[in-house]
């Protein structure tokens, strides 16, 4: 143990660092043992083959040589550095390739990572499926492969010019890498075609993450400004729902995909003719009023007494509207509005174990019954006083803990004696 005043000695790289150990290791094993050792460890760096005495004698010379070069310059020699100089001089580094080991693994990201987006590629895709799909046959746990496309990038392409495309994709990298865990992946697998890989996730959990990337994806891309209503369409598949081979899922995502894509297409198109032409309004003189003339309005209420005029008045006022000629009474048909059926906005959360961490301190806990795009239900295991504000941090699957302001709205005590409380967020 070095003494108070002595410097301490610099620290080493983790490689060095590695090297030290494994010396400090081979010390300690007996000849045999070190002998079998060395020749594996020289077959994996050198690809040449040797006799075990022979692997024994040039690590030896190695560490003599260390102590050569550590007396000579008067400071610490990493052990890399003689061994290469040992190595060498055996001509074992026939054709020498060195290289620092953070270039090594630029070269391992870049060879698997997309460069305008930072995203994963195509060809680890592939490679991360399969390890995906064993994995969740292993264990019996479910895996959600979910591709995503932007809808109308081309026009963005065409009408702003491919610079401001490639910012929709930055922002489409920026959308994915901002809502997914850890244990997640996303790709770009194509121009404007995105994978995400979801392990231990359900139908429901994909479902709900799926729309929540749309609507940041949403929101991220206002500053941008574009003409062009780029929007984001996706298609799930469930191992082992829908199939249990790589190839099938996509197969079905793609088909849900490009299923969406099509009924977005025709709702955009309803939408933007739901209104339809006034029919003619019919001038008869006749005193008849058409089948599809609206029903006879109920009586007025009256503002002073809260409640309909007797019979008299009433029939006095039917006889006044009677006195008016048919084609006044005729009201033109209102305009069809066709509606659209609205999304679900409330996920339950039911067996994901999410919760929220309450308070400033973050000193009580919560499980959370269901989630929604306007608040959240959470529920206490006993009766709890809950302020009119209220700070929380939720944890639910798939998604990144996220920090909210809750105001209370309703509270229920359960029949276990515990507390439900439905909370709104407060921006």
């Amino acid at each position: 143990m070095p003494s108070p005043g002595a410097l301490a000695p610099p620290r080493l790289p983790a490689e060095d660092t590695y090297l030290e150990l494994l010396a400090d290791t081979l010390e300690s094993l007996d000849l045999s043992a070190r002998g079998q050792f060395l020749q594996r460890f020289l077959r994996a760096i050198c690809h040449v083959d040797l006799r075990e005495s022979e692997c024994v004698q040039v690590w030896d010379e190695m560490l003599a040589h260390r102590r050569v070069l550590v007396d000579q310059a008067g400071r610490q020699i990493a052990l890399k550095a003689a061994l290469l100089d040992v190595l060498a001089s055996h001509g074992f580094l026939r054709v020498p390739i060195i290289m620092e080991y953070e270039d090594l693994k630029k070269l391992e990201l870049n060879a698997v990572t997309d460069p305008l987006t930072g995203l994963y590629n195509r060809r680890l895709f592939g490679e991360s499926f399969e390890k995906e799909l064993n994995r969740a046959r292993r264990y019996t746990q479910p895996l959600s492969l979910v591709i995503l496309d932007l809808h109308r990038f081309k026009e963005v392409n065409d009408k702003h010019g491919h610079p401001r495309g490639d910012e929709v994709l930055r922002v489409t990298a920026a959308t994915l890498k901002k809502a997914l865990r850890t244990s997640d992946y996303a790709f770009r697998i194509g121009g404007d075609e995105f994978a995400l890989l979801l392990p231990q996730t359900d139908s429901q959990q994909a479902l709900a993450l799926s729309r929540r990337v749309e609507a940041v994806f949403s929101e991220m891309l206002r500053p941008l400004q574009l003409e062009v209503a780029v929007s984001m369409d996706h298609g799930i598949a469930i191992f082992p729902e829908d199939a249990e081979q790589a190839d099938q899922l996509i197969r079905i995502a793609d088909e849900r995909l490009y299923r969406q894509k099509h009924d977005n297409h025709k709702k955009a198109v309803n939408g933007a003719n739901r209104i339809e032409p006034r029919p003619p309004i019919e001038t008869s003189a006749a005193p008849t009023v058409s089948a599809e003339a609206p029903a006879p309005l109920p009586p007025p209420i009256s503002v002073e007494t809260k409640r309909p005029p007797d019979k008299e008045n009433h029939r006095d006022g039917r006889a006044s509207l009677e006195s008016v000629p048919a084609a006044a009474q005729v009201l033109p048909a209102p305009p069809r509005i066709f509606a659209v059926q609205r999304k679900a906005d409330r996920v339950s959360m039911a067996g994901t174990n999410a919760y929220a961490v309450l308070g400033e301190q973050g000193t009580k806990r919560a499980r959370v019954l269901d989630l929604g795009f306007g608040g959240v239900a959470i529920e206490f295991d006993a009766q709890e006083e809950v302020p009119e504000n209220l700070f929380a941090v939720l944890h639910v699957p798939i998604l990144p803990p996220v920090r909210v302001n809750l105001k209370p709205v309703w509270k229920q005590q359960t029949a276990a004696g515990g507390t439900r409380v439905g909370c709104s967020f407060v921006s």
